[in-house]
Formats: C-alpha cells, sequence, structure tokens
C-alpha cells in the first residue's frame, strides 16, 4: 500500500516565489528571502516532496529556473518535482541535473504529447508527472493550459482520460477555482472524476489549514495533497499537523 504524501508546492515567477490566487500571483521574496524569514529547510523535515513550479508568464527563463532548484537543494532533503516551460528533452535533463528527482509537465501534455513519450521512454514513468488545471463553468469543468491562460477544447474526464493514455506516473489535480483560497479543495470535482484515475493522484488548490489536508488524505483514491499556502504552514504548523494526522491513522511516514 502507497504512503500517503504531505506536498508543498513553491510558485516560481522571474526569479521570485510568489503566493498564488486563482492563478494571479503576488510576489513575496527568494530563496534567499524564504528561507531567511520562514526557515524553508526546517519547514521541509515535515514535508513528503516538494513541488517547483515555474509560472512565469512572459519569457520563462529555464537556466535561472534551474538554478533557483540547485540552490534549494542544497538545503532541502526530500524528493523534488520541477516543472513548467519543459518543451524539450533538453530542458527535462537541465532540471534533473539541476536537483529534480521528477518533472512536472502541464502544456506539453497537450501540444507535445510525443514529447511526453519521450521523457517516459528515457526517465520511465515514474519520473513523470501529469499536471492538470480546471475550473468549473456551471456544470461543466474546463481544462487550461499555459499558466491558465489557455481553455483546451476537451472536458475534465476526457482530458484525464487522454493524459493517462499517454502513461504518466502521476497526476497533479489543481483546482484554479480553490487556487490560494484557502477554503478547502474541490471535492466536489474530485469525487465525480476520482473512479476514473488509476495512477497516484495528487490533489491541491484551496489547503488553507491542516483539517483540509486531513480530509484530502482520507479519501482513500488520493495518493497526496498539496498546498502552496506558505503563510499558514509556518513556524510549527507542519510538525504538528503532521504528528495529529499520524496519531489518526492516516499512513504517512514517520522520521
Amino acid at each position: 500500500m502507497l504512503r500517503k504524501r504531505i506536498i508543498f508546492s513553491l510558485i516560481y515567477s522571474d526569479g521570485f516565489f510568489n503566493q498564488s490566487r486563482n492563478f494571479r500571483l503576488q510576489k513575496v521574496g527568494n530563496e534567499k528571502w524564504l528561507e531567511h524569514n520562514y526557515q524553508f529547510s526546517k519547514i521541509a523535515h515535515s514535508l513528503d516532496e516538494l513541488i517547483l513550479i515555474d509560472a512565469t508568464r512572459i519569457n520563462k527563463d529555464i537556466l535561472k529556473f534551474s538554478d533557483t532548484i540547485s540552490k534549494i537543494v542544497e538545503n532541502v532533503f526530500i524528493p523534488i518535482c520541477a516543472g513548467g516551460g519543459v518543451k524539450s528533452i533538453d530542458d527535462a535533463e537541465l532540471l534533473f541535473n539541476s536537483g529534480a528527482d521528477k518533472i512536472l509537465l502541464n502544456s506539453s501534455l497537450f501540444e507535445n504529447p510525443n514529447l511526453v513519450l519521450e521523457l517516459i521512454k528515457i526517465y520511465g514513468s515514474q519520473s513523470i508527472v501529469g499536471s492538470i488545471d480546471y475550473k468549473s463553468k456551471g456544470d461543466r469543468f474546463l481544462v487550461f493550459v499555459n499558466d491558465g491562460s489557455t481553455e483546451i477544447k476537451m472536458d475534465l474526464y476526457s482530458y484525464i482520460e487522454y493524459v493517462q493514455t499517454l502513461g504518466i506516473g502521476e497526476i497533479y489535480l489543481n483546482s484554479i477555482d480553490n487556487d490560494g483560497t484557502g477554503f478547502g479543495y474541490d471535492f466536489n470535482t474530485i469525487d465525480k472524476v476520482i473512479d476514473s484515475i488509476n495512477v497516484p493522484l495528487i490533489i491541491a488548490g484551496g489547503a488553507g489549514n491542516e483539517s483540509h489536508l486531513l480530509e484530502g488524505l482520507k479519501l482513500e483514491k488520493v495518493n497526496a495533497v498539496a498546498t502552496a499556502n506558505l503563510f499558514n504552514f509556518i513556524g510549527e504548523g507542519l510538525p504538528l499537523a503532521r504528528k495529529k494526522m499520524i496519531n489518526l491513522g492516516i499512513n504517512l511516514a514517520k522520521w
């Protein structure tokens, strides 16, 4: 039985980390600021994985992003997943060489499936995470790529099925509507699609406190919960939340 995971997502843009609200970014600081103000390397000891997402809207600089990854991994000793703007094998290789253990793919899933297949062939499906950003519109669930700016002509149900045919190892399912709100995950949608997902599932978008993380981890088919809400999980917040969840019987790793 796979252990459950708590994941932190760091949203990077133009050299800085950001808070995100419905995919609108607010700059908070660079990696030195992150460590100085929030002792991020200490917080990371309560996490199972870290996801670094380059959400730069214009002129993504993967060299600069990879340099930031290298600095982060110096003090963070947990698995790293990185992505955002991976357009080639060379881009993926650069991120792996910078310290990433997995690659997160979003737009390429839709725009360049051949690249996805080639990356899986080279690195294995366990190294490729498929990121799906969606929002609701009435009874419909719309999928977006290119940092949430482009709607594709495929609904969420069909897109999940399509992405799994590529052979990716995990799905990172992120609600644009709930992103950064702190009101909790979009369980309404998760409940509707979860039975169609046959790979490990990471849910994201909306977690603001430990009860949201716990609610997500209690779902049998949810393998991991992710949060990007840095300010709600500083200090002893994450260590205490993790301890409480383990005491409640959640199958998290103990250390």
